[in-house]
C-alpha cells in the first residue's frame, strides 16, 4: 500500500488559502444587511453584510422559490434587480407590470399592469424600482418608470398615488425644452431618492433628433419638478463653448442612462453620462461636448454643479459610461479615503477623490489617431489611468484572431485585410473600424460591486470585436424607401432583416399580422423602448415608410419638415456588426467574458477567471472560454461574490478571495441581471431574475430564489 499524500497536500493547499486572505481592512456596517435599493445601497455598493451562506456551506444552496411571471415573450427580457422591504419583494415584470412578492414564498401580494392588459408591442427593459417612505412609516411609495411616464405607486396596494403629477403619472417628456410630442425618452434605470426628491437620469434615442439628457429632480409628494441639470449646456452655464452655439436646442444624448449613485451623508448625486447624438459622427457637434461621457458629482438638494471629470471627450466610439459609479472607501498611507470608482466600456477604472473630485491614481493624456472623415475632427487626446490596469484586452492586433480551427483563423484575417483596427481610439471609416473591447464591453450596465472588508472591486466585463463603417446618408429622392434607408437601415438593415432579437427583423408577413397603415405609422411617430420616435418627419413620410414596411411600395415624397437634420448628419454607419468567424463565434481568443477582482487599496488585479462558457464550443471540448454578460456581481461578508449574467444559463458564487468557483446552478432562462441578497425571518435568500433574451437565447418570466437545505 503506498503511503497517503494526501494530508501534506491538504495542509500546502489551507496555508495558501489562509495566505491569500488579506487582512480585514473595515467592519462590514451593519446597514448593508438589506436591499432596500437597487444595487443594495444608495451607493451602489452591491455589497450584502450577510454571511449565513457562507463559502464553506454555499455547495448546500437549493431553490427556495419560484415565481412566474406569465409575462415572457419572444425577444423580451427581464433585468431588474429588485428591492425588498419589511419581507415584501417589489420588482418589474416582461411587460412592465409591477409585482410585490411574499419574499420568503414568493407568493403573490398584489400586481400593477400600467398598460391595463393592452397588448404589448416590443421589447421593454426596467433594471428596478426606488423606494421612499416618510418618518412615520405610514407613507410608503414605490417610483418606476414605463414608456415615457414616471408613476408613483402606494408600496402597500400597488395603486397610483392620485396626488402624485396627473393621477399618479408624471410625463418625461415635458420640461426638456423641446416639443414634448417630438420627443423619445424613459428611463430603463431607476432613479435615486434623496430626501423628498426623486433624481433621475433617462433613455434617450441615439440618432438625431433625440431629446436632452437632463437630469432631473422630482417632489416625491406632488410629482413637481425641483430642479433640472441641463448635460447640454445652454447660453451662459459652464461647459457651453465646448458645443455648437445652438447645440442644446437640437443635439441629443449625454444621458444618464445608467442610473445613478447617491453620498447620502453628504449630499451628493453621482451620474454618469453617455455619448451625444449621433453615436458615431460629431461632424454637427465640434469641440469636446461636456458633459457628455462625464462622471458628474451634483449637489443633490439643488442640482447644482460639485465637479466633474470628462472619460471620453467628443466621443464617436459609442463610449458611454455604462453603469452608476460605485461610492468605495481606500487605504492611502493608513488611512481610509472615501472615492468614487467609475468603470469604463472600454475597460478602466478611473477612482476619484469623492468629495473633490481629486484622481486618486494618475490620469495620463494619451494621443489618438485623427480622422479622415469630413467635417470630423477629434480631441487630440483621450484620458487614461494608469492604475488600476485594465481590466480587459484593449488593443485589438493580429495576435488576438482565433486559433479555434485553421479555417476560421484564415477567415477573419481575411476579413482585416479591408478594416482599420489597432488603436483603442481608432476612428469610424468608410472602410469600416474595428472597436474593441466591444460596443457592449469591458464594463456594462449590471456594474461592479465592492467589498469594504478586502478593499477588492469585483468587475465582470465583454470582449468582443465590433465593426463600425460609415456610409452618406444623403439620398437622391425623398421617398418611402430612402427614408427607410436613412433613418432605419443602421439597425434593421437594408434587407430589413434586422439583427434579433436586439433590432428584430421587418418581414412584410411578421409586421402584417400585427399593424395595420395607421398603427404602424404611430408606432414610428412615438417609438419605443431604443427606436427613436420620428415625428419630425411629418405624417406623410411616417404613412408613406409604413406603407412600405406592410406592402413594399416605394413612392416620392415632399421634403420632410426639418431639411436641416439631414444637412447636419451626412453620414450613417451599415449597422451593428460583430467581427465573428464563418461559424458565428467570436473572431478573436478568449476569454471573452471574465471577472476580475481589483484590488483598489494598490491599484492591482487580484484574480481573473473566464466567467460563462458557449454551450455549443464546451459540447466539442472548448471550455472556460468565457461569454458575453449582461448583470452585475453581488459580494457577501459570507466570502462569496453571487453572479448569472451569462448565456449558459447558470448563476455561480466564487470565492472572494481567489476566484475559485464554490456553486453553481443552471437556470430557467438565462440571468441577465444582477442578483439580490436579504434576509426574511433569519433565513438568507439569493434571488435573481432569468429573463434571457440577448442574442437570441429563449426569454424566460421567472424569478428564481435560493437559500440554504
Amino acid at each position: 500500500m503506498q503511503p497517503c499524500r494526501l494530508a501534506p497536500v491538504l495542509l500546502v493547499l489551507i496555508l495558501l488559502w489562509i495566505g491569500c486572505r488579506p487582512a480585514p481592512r473595515q467592519v462590514p456596517p451593519a446597514g448593508y444587511r438589506t436591499w432596500r435599493t437597487y444595487g443594495g445601497s444608495p451607493d451602489f455598493l452591491h455589497y450584502s453584510a450577510l454571511d449565513q451562506i457562507n463559502r464553506t456551506n454555499v455547495h448546500r444552496l437549493r431553490v427556495a422559490w419560484v415565481y412566474d411571471t406569465g409575462d415572457a415573450f419572444p425577444g423580451s427580457e427581464m433585468q431588474c434587480n429588485p428591492i425588498i422591504i419589511d419581507g415584501v419583494l417589489y420588482a418589474t415584470t416582461p411587460k412592465l407590470r409591477v409585482v410585490a412578492l411574499d419574499a420568503a414564498t414568493g407568493t403573490l401580494r398584489w400586481q400593477f399592469d400600467p398598460r391595463d392588459g393592452r397588448p404589448v408591442e416590443g421589447k421593454l427593459r426596467n433594471r428596478g424600482l426606488a423606494y421612499w417612505q416618510d418618518e412615520s412609516g405610514q407613507d410608503r411609495r414605490l417610483f418606476v418608470v414605463v414608456h415615457h411616464w414616471l408613476y408613483a405607486l402606494d408600496a402597500r396596494t400597488g395603486r397610483p398615488v392620485v396626488a402624485f403629477g396627473d393621477s399618479g403619472q408624471v410625463d418625461l417628456r415635458r420640461g426638456l425644452g423641446r416639443d414634448p410630442e417630438s420627443l423619445t425618452i424613459t428611463a430603463t434605470s431607476p432613479g435615486v431618492v434623496y430626501q423628498d426628491l426623486i433624481i433621475l437620469g433617462s433613455t434617450v434615442g441615439e440618432d438625431l433628433p433625440a431629446a436632452p439628457g437632463d437630469i432631473r429632480a422630482y417632489d416625491v409628494h406632488t410629482g413637481a419638478l425641483r430642479w433640472s441639470f441641463h448635460t447640454i449646456p445652454h447660453p451662459g452655464e459652464f461647459g457651453y463653448e465646448t458645443w455648437p452655439p445652438d447645440a442644446w436646442t437640437y443635439v441629443g444624448g449625454a444621458n444618464a442612462w445608467s442610473g445613478l449613485s447617491l453620498d447620502t451623508a453628504r449630499g451628493i448625486v453621482f451620474a454618469p453620462t453617455g455619448s451625444a447624438a449621433y453615436d458615431f459622427y460629431g461632424g454637427n457637434r465640434p469641440g469636446d461636448n461636456l458633459f457628455a461621457n462625464t462622471l458628474l458629482a451634483l449637489d443633490a438638494a439643488t442640482g447644482r454643479r460639485l465637479w466633474h471629470f470628462q472619460i471620453v471627450r467628443h466621443d464617436v466610439w459609442d463610449r458611454d459610461l455604462p453603469t452608476p459609479p460605485t461610492l468605495v472607501t481606500i487605504r492611502r498611507g493608513g488611512r481610509l479615503i472615501d472615492a468614487v470608482a467609475q468603470i469604463t466600456k472600454h475597460g478602466y477604472v478611473f477612482v476619484f477623490e469623492r468629495a473633490s473630485g481629486r484622481p486618486l491614481f494618475p490620469i495620463d493624456e494619451q494621443p489618438i489617431p485623427r480622422s479622415d472623415v469630413p467635417g470630423e475632427r477629434l480631441a487630440a487626446t483621450q484620458p487614461v489611468p494608469r492604475q488600476p490596469p485594465p481590466f480587459v484586452r484593449t488593443h485589438f492586433h493580429d495576435s488576438l484572431l482565433t486559433r479555434r480551427t485553421p479555417e476560421a483563423h484564415r477567415a477573419v484575417r481575411d476579413q482585416l485585410r479591408r478594416l482599420r483596427y489597432g488603436h483603442p481610439f481608432m476612428p469610424p471609416s468608410f472602410e469600416g473600424t474595428v472597436i474593441f473591447p466591444g460596443l457592449d464591453g469591458g464594463g456594462e450596465w449590471g456594474g461592479a460591486a465592492f467589498d469594504p472588508e478586502t478593499g477588492y472591486l469585483y468587475v465582470n466585463a465583454n470582449e468582443m470585436a465590433w465593426i463600425i463603417r460609415l456610409v452618406p446618408r444623403s439620398e437622391a429622392r425623398w421617398s418611402s424607401r430612402n427614408i427607410y434607408r436613412q433613418f432605419c437601415a443602421s439597425c434593421h438593415r437594408e434587407d430589413l432583416r434586422g439583427n434579433p432579437p436586439e433590432f428584430p427583423s421587418l418581414e412584410r408577413t411578421r409586421l402584417q399580422s400585427r399593424y395595420t397603415t395607421a398603427s404602424l405609422a404611430a408606432f414610428l411617430r412615438s417609438g419605443r423602448g431604443r427606436m427613436p420616435g420620428f415625428a419630425y418627419l411629418g405624417e406623410a413620410s411616417l404613412n408613406a415608410v409604413a406603407e412600405f414596411l406592410l406592402t413594399g411600395r416605394d413612392r416620392a415624397l415632399d421634403a420632410p419638415p426639418d431639411s436641416t437634420l439631414l444637412a447636419r448628419l451626412p453620414y450613417k454607419h451599415d449597422g451593428y456588426n460583430k467581427l465573428l468567424d464563418p461559424d458565428g463565434y467570436p473572431a478573436i481568443t478568449p476569454p471573452w467574458g471574465t471577472l476580475t477582482a481589483i484590488d483598489l487599496d494598490r491599484g492591482e488585479i487580484v484574480w481573473q477567471v473566464p466567467l460563462g462558457e458557449i454551450p455549443t464550443l464546451a459540447a466539442q471540448g472548448l471550455r472556460h472560454t468565457g461569454c458575453e454578460n449582461y448583470g452585475g456581481p453581488v459580494v457577501t461578508a459570507g466570502g462569496l461574490v453571487f453572479i448569472a449574467a451569462t448565456c449558459d444559463r447558470k448563476i455561480r458564487a466564487f470565492d472572494k478571495y481567489t476566484g475559485l468557483l464554490l456553486w453553481e446552478a443552471e437556470l430557467p432562462a438565462a440571468g441577465y441581471a444582477t442578483p439580490a441578497v436579504y434576509e426574511v425571518n433569519g433565513r438568507q435568500y439569493v434571488v435573481i431574475a432569468a429573463g434571457g433574451g440577448k442574442w437570441g437565447e429563449p426569454s424566460g418570466g421567472r424569478y428564481v430564489a435560493f437559500s440554504l437545505e
